[in-house]
């Protein structure tokens, strides 16, 4: 006996979400391929490999992958508490986590330079502690966890909102104790969330532009991303060295969230 979908038309809906990956993401890269291939090797190799590039590499994925485990971290506890807790103001305070999403990343990296500045709200206090934000890699750090922490936020909330507290309670009376609940019982439920969250934000920081290029300052050997060299490379018109640049942070990028999605099926699967 044949059966059959109550809503039918699959042929129609994967024919279009065919069609649609392949308009917005397939074409667009494979055109970018193919660009990168009429590039000499000879140039591409000394434009990826220049002592400028390579010190833009070590910042944007450093700071990137310290940024993306900062908002693992927080975005952890503050979905916890968003999810398990009452109090005044918590719709307030959900609602602000959306805030880098809305907010336009220019905008973000204009307020948070104003902030952080020498002479800015935080900038002045931080300065006489000889604390210094703004223009350095920490402000990187700072802009990188502002616009990233959602991610995490909103991928584990619908994990704990579905997590039944029976089942702590279930743990607790058979003896363990809150940090064992944590790591027997929460924490093997949330890791493939978390790595997901974990994965979204690293790869929004690795690609961010908008709210870094205000607050680092783009000083070259110490602030600059590599985000900001393709843009530099595409306003001198040197569009083979901006594919050349773009290539490698596609690749990294693609290895580092497949290791990442490798995880999560280990994950999955021992759960």
């Amino acid at each position: 006996m044949i059966k059959r979908n109550i809503l039918p038309g699959f042929g129609l809906t994967m024919g279009f979400v065919i069609f649609y990956i392949s308009i917005i993401v397939m074409i667009p890269l494979i055109i970018f391929i193919i660009k990168a291939f009429n590039i000499s090797w000879l140039k591409f190799f000394t434009t990826v490999t220049s002592p400028r590039l390579i010190a833009s590499y070590k910042l944007s994925f450093g700071i990137s992958l310290l940024a993306a485990l900062n908002n693992g971290i927080f975005g952890m506890v503050l979905a916890w508490v968003l999810t398990r807790y009452r109090f005044p103001g918590k719709k307030i305070i959900d609602a602000l986590v959306d805030l880098p999403f809305a907010m336009p990343t220019a905008v973000a990296g204009i307020a948070l330079t104003t902030l952080y500045a020498p002479n800015g709200w935080f900038g002045r206090l931080l300065e006489p502690l000889g604390i210094k934000v703004a223009f350095t890699p920490f402000g990187i750090w700072v802009a990188l966890s502002f616009i990233g922490l959602p991610f995490v936020v909103r991928t584990l909330q619908p994990i704990l909102q579905e997590f039944d507290p029976e089942v702590e309670e279930a743990a607790a009376s058979l003896g363990a104790n809150r940090r064992q609940t944590f790591q027997r019982v929460i924490l093997p439920m949330l890791r493939s969330g978390w790595l997901t969250g974990f994965a979204l934000a690293l790869a929004r920081g690795l690609g961010e532009y908008g709210s870094v290029v205000f607050i680092s300052g783009n000083l070259p050997f110490r602030t600059e991303i590599t985000s900001f060299l393709i843009v530099s490379k595409l306003e001198q018109y040197d569009y083979d060295g901006a594919t050349a640049i773009a290539v490698v942070m596609l690749t990294v990028s693609f290895i580092l969230l497949l290791g990442i999605n490798y995880l999560q099926w280990r994950c999955r699967k021992y759960q």
